[in-house]
């Protein structure tokens, strides 16, 4: 992989252009689909000389979204000489930041990946794919010494492109995690998906003191209750440590929601409370945090909670 310099920001009040290309099977659909999750607008296989006709569509006051315009070898009237000339001209305007990637890939790797996936090398019909590999290889070698950033992709795993990827060209809106924290009733079942659920039963059950138990989590008595429980001071800092040991490597990794599930018997009481104070403490730590309360507007019920204090 090339040295170059961070290219995830532009310069202010420019539109950023990054053209994607580079031998077929190097990562070329993959890193557009990382680019759009990052907040770029991605167009795949498009006709380079109608380039300039695409930028110089009618102004608004809002700076455009990053484009990302990905070509290769297969796209109509594709000349790497001209491409190169064409560039260079749209590079001399004050309004574009551009930028162009290639995806490079040893020859050993994409006949493996040919093989692999079992697809014709499209400049090798009738022969080895090696043969089409390279007939390619010579074709591009204009562009590919012209490109401002490499990534050979030889020994990465999509998921290691991917996260290139994203550590070269993430804007501060594509970094952007969803965080949801959520209190559910286990007696009223499991959320369908969360990421990390912990389990809150082992606290001091509210629902077993008579003055408490049509109150909720939300209700300072009962919070008081809960934090009286020798076990809750330590077990509270031990699941914050862990979340915000978490979250950010969920965000390294791509991941762009993330829910985090508190559960106790009813739903009503211990999850409540603890999804509040970590939801605080998050806040605190410069997450925003979306909480949502499953079952706090259940009734309370001896029935779900077993008929005995736990």
């Amino acid at each position: 992989m090339s040295e170059e310099s961070d290219t995830s920001e532009a310069a202010p009040g420019k539109q950023r252009l990054l053209l994607v290309t580079g031998l077929l099977g190097a990562g070329k659909t993959t890193a557009l689909k990382v680019l759009e999750d990052l907040g770029w607008e991605t167009i795949d296989n498009f006709p380079i000389r109608l380039l300039d006709r695409l930028i110089d569509v009618p102004k608004t006051d809002a700076l455009p979204a990053p484009l990302a315009i990905g070509f290769d070898c297969r796209t109509r009237g594709f000349d790497p000489r001209a491409i190169i000339a064409q560039v260079k001209s749209l590079s001399q305007r004050s309004e574009l930041e551009l930028t162009t990637l290639f995806l490079e890939c040893s020859g050993n790797e994409l006949e493996r990946r040919y093989n692999e996936t079992r697809r014709r090398h499209p400049l090798a019909t009738d022969l080895p794919a090696s043969a089409g590999i390279a007939a390619e290889r010579e074709l591009l070698e204009p562009l590919r010494r012209w490109a401002d950033l490499l990534i050979d992709t030889s020994d990465f795993s999509a998921n290691e492109l991917q996260q290139t990827v994203r550590e070269r060209f993430a804007t501060a809106e594509g970094q952007e995690l969803t965080l949801t924290l959520s209190s559910f009733g286990f007696a009223r079942g499991m959320p369908p998906v969360a990421d990390l659920v912990f389990d809150m039963r082992f606290l001091a059950n509210p629902h077993w003191v008579a003055d408490l138990r049509e109150q909720t989590g939300l209700d300072d008595p009962v919070g008081d209750y809960i934090r009286r429980d020798p076990a809750f001071d330590e077990a509270f800092t031990r699941i914050k440590d862990l979340v915000l040991f978490l979250l950010p490597r969920y965000r390294a990794q791509g991941k762009a929601y993330v829910h985090v599930a508190f559960g106790c018997t009813g739903g009503r009481h211990r999850s409540v409370f603890m999804a509040e104070q970590v939801a605080m403490a998050l806040r605190g730590s410069g997450f925003s945090p979306t909480l949502l309360h499953r079952n706090l507007g259940s009734r309370a019920a001896d029935l779900l909670e077993g008929g005995q204090p736990r």
